[in-house]
């Protein structure tokens, strides 16, 4: 099989940085999704990096037949102080630099095992199976958006 099931989070961080460009013309005011989800840029852009982080750190254990570290991190349920911070050009230039290195990462460490990316790993995923999810990364930058200077994002 030679279509590396990584490209999908490569292209998925394309799509985050594509909207995360949008982001400086945030108001500072809370994006409510789904009733109760807050979401703010920096907060879009926290969970992405750490999904990022964390599944990437699941794939080197699962490769290397190491147990993998459990996250009891609260993850979107919550909004940190530092998530209302404003997001500027830095934050961006920031992003594109950590997030685009982290979905390389992943199709550099696939394409050196592509014979285990279906291998069963239960009660984990197969290696296929979490690239497809956390190329689902777009749902946070989705979250906040495509933005533009003088609307507000307000409730969706």
């Amino acid at each position: 099989m030679t279509d590396n099931p990584a490209q999908l989070i490569a292209d998925a961080v394309d799509r985050c940085l594509a909207l995360a460009a949008t982001w400086l013309a945030w108001d500072g005011r809370a994006i409510v999704t789904d009733g109760d989800n807050i979401w703010t840029p920096a907060k879009a852009a926290r969970r992405i990096e750490d999904h990022l982080i964390d599944h990437l750190a699941e794939v080197e254990a699962l490769v290397a037949g190491a147990p993998t570290v459990p996250d009891p991190w609260h993850g979107r349920a919550v909004t940190l102080e530092r998530d209302w911070a404003r997001f500027t050009e830095l934050d961006l230039a920031e992003a594109r630099s950590r997030w685009i290195r982290l979905g390389r990462s992943y199709v550099d460490r696939y394409s050196t095992v592509p014979d285990e990316w279906d291998t069963p790993r239960t009660p984990n995923w197969t290696l296929r199976e979490i690239a497809e999810h956390v190329a689902e990364i777009t749902w946070y930058a989705e979250q906040v958006g495509e933005l533009r200077f003088g609307e507000s994002a307000g409730i969706r």
